[in-house]
């Protein structure tokens, strides 16, 4: 049976390649695995070891807390409030993942008036 920490986990790794734009191939290569042992450590069907998960951290270039991020969070259900049709985990959405690498990608002061006419569209709405 998965451990859900192992699930987290997992998930935290396969969001994180996928934001900067990461095979699963390139990144066994870089941590110097096979690419099936990264889809079991995005599944949580194997855990990750610390120094696996080092190694995996500086690879994506980030601390090795990103994977554990939300965590806690994770046992407490939100309701969407009326209206929002928002995922409960949205980084489950590729779509959702898309767009933030999309929005990421746009020079800085064009991202700020991009988001200020999201906020006003959803205000709108």
């Amino acid at each position: 049976m998965k451990h859900p920490v192992d699930v987290h986990v997992g998930k935290r790794i396969r969001h994180r390649r996928w934001l900067v734009g990461m095979t699963q191939q390139q990144l066994a290569e870089k941590v110097g695995i096979k690419f099936q042992q990264i889809q079991k450590y995005e599944t949580g069907m194997n855990r990750v070891s610390a120094s696996r998960l080092w190694d995996i951290a500086s690879s994506l270039s980030v601390p090795v807390s990103f994977f554990f991020e939300g965590l806690a969070a994770q046992e407490t259900v939100l309701e969407p409030t009326e209206g929002q049709d928002v995922p409960l985990d949205i980084l489950k959405d590729k779509e959702a993942l898309e767009l933030v690498r999309s929005y990421y990608a746009i020079p800085e002061t064009q991202r700020r008036r991009l988001f200020e006419l999201a906020r006003v569209l959803s205000d709108v709405a």
